[in-house]
């Protein structure tokens, strides 16, 4: 029986990563701080926690033991986690880091967290330019892709057979953010008008974590030393989501499409990109990559899950506050409705 260990395994892609390789016939092992951010389905599934911080070297250690077969870091977000993370790689047949699309830049040096939205030549492959690497905070809008780039050089030096994944606006279970709340939150207040900005054509291409399982599996049994773009199937526009969130709830609204000449503050959402956002995935499938699902397919069980986080009072706290400041921008209903109320 093949032996996996996810660091940090307790969230989104580790959630999907472990349940699709225990069905395969996979033992894995599952490292984070907290067992009781383990979730249920992982544990009936045959999912084994261990207790390691992602920062204690030694830990860790003990949790690869003798070596495995597959090492999978969902949490390296810095030069230093990746050099943390080598000695383990040196046990582990097959790595992968997951990193993200942020990394790109266009022509211009913009980047997907830039002030100015970057302008690409069509889908994005792996040798397009990436930012420089940096170690300014992670968690700010100049330093997470700056970081992510650091990890990767540090991963791709070493030699050792480690395959870097860069996703895209990843959904799934246990999204943080889960963007298709923006809708699902609309659907759910019985919304009769959905008000989408730039006529709904803006693009950013999802990412499954279901998906991004598939991947793992893939370079599982074909290690190597490379990076690779992982997306959906398809890249579904604002306006597109939209419809299929509203279909699969069951709901219609009329939807409105705003040109360029409305108020910029209406009718936001995460998709609505001026220019579109797409990955090359063509790399992945060369490899024998096949995707679990297309857009529709995979988030439906998201969509599921924030419904009945919603439904049942969310004691488990999976859902934004009025007052997050991702997600405040794109409630303003008292706005949406003084402007349906001017049309008539």
């Amino acid at each position: 029986m093949p032996h996996a260990l996810i660091l940090g395994g307790t969230g989104l892609i580790g959630r999907a990563t472990v349940l699709r390789l225990l069905a395969a016939g996979w033992r894995v092992d599952v490292t984070g701080r907290n067992p009781a951010n383990m979730p249920s389905e992982v544990t009936d599934a045959g999912g084994r926690f261990i207790q390691a911080d992602r920062a204690d070297a030694d830990r860790l250690r003990v949790a690869v033991g003798d070596g495995v077969d597959l090492l999978v870091d969902c949490v390296c977000y810095t030069a230093a986690d990746a050099r943390l993370l080598l000695p383990l790689a040196e046990d582990a047949r097959s790595t992968v880091l997951v990193s993200s699309k942020a990394v790109y830049v266009d022509a211009a040096g913009n980047h997907a967290n830039s002030d100015v939205e970057p302008r690409f030549d069509g889908p994005i492959r792996e040798s397009q330019a990436i930012m420089a690497p940096g170690d300014m905070d992670y968690r700010s809008r100049e330093g997470y892709g700056a970081n992510k780039v650091a990890a990767e050089h540090v991963a791709l030096d070493s030699g050792l057979p480690i395959s870097i994944l860069r996703p895209s606006f990843v959904h799934g279970v246990g999204a943080a953010p889960a963007r298709e709340w923006v809708f699902v939150k609309r659907v759910l207040d019985r919304r009769p008008t959905v008000l989408l900005a730039r006529r709904g054509t803006g693009i950013m291409h999802p990412t499954a974590a279901a998906n991004i399982a598939a991947l793992i599996e893939t370079v599982a049994h074909a290690p190597g030393a490379r990076v690779l773009n992982v997306a959906d199937p398809d890249a579904p526009n604002a306006l597109d989501i939209c419809r299929m969130i509203a279909r699969h709830l069951e709901h219609e609204w009329e939807e409105l499409l705003l040109d360029d000449t409305a108020d910029p503050d209406l009718g936001r959402t995460p998709w609505d990109s001026a220019h579109p956002v797409i990955l090359d995935t063509s790399a992945a499938r060369r490899l024998g990559y096949r995707p679990a699902g297309d857009y529709a397919a995979t988030v439906a069980a998201q969509i599921d899950w924030l419904v009945h986080a919603a439904s049942t009072g969310d004691p488990a706290g999976v859902l934004p506050s009025a007052s997050d400041p991702y997600f405040s921008r794109f409630f303003d209903y008292q706005a949406e409705d003084e402007f349906l109320a001017r049309r008539g």
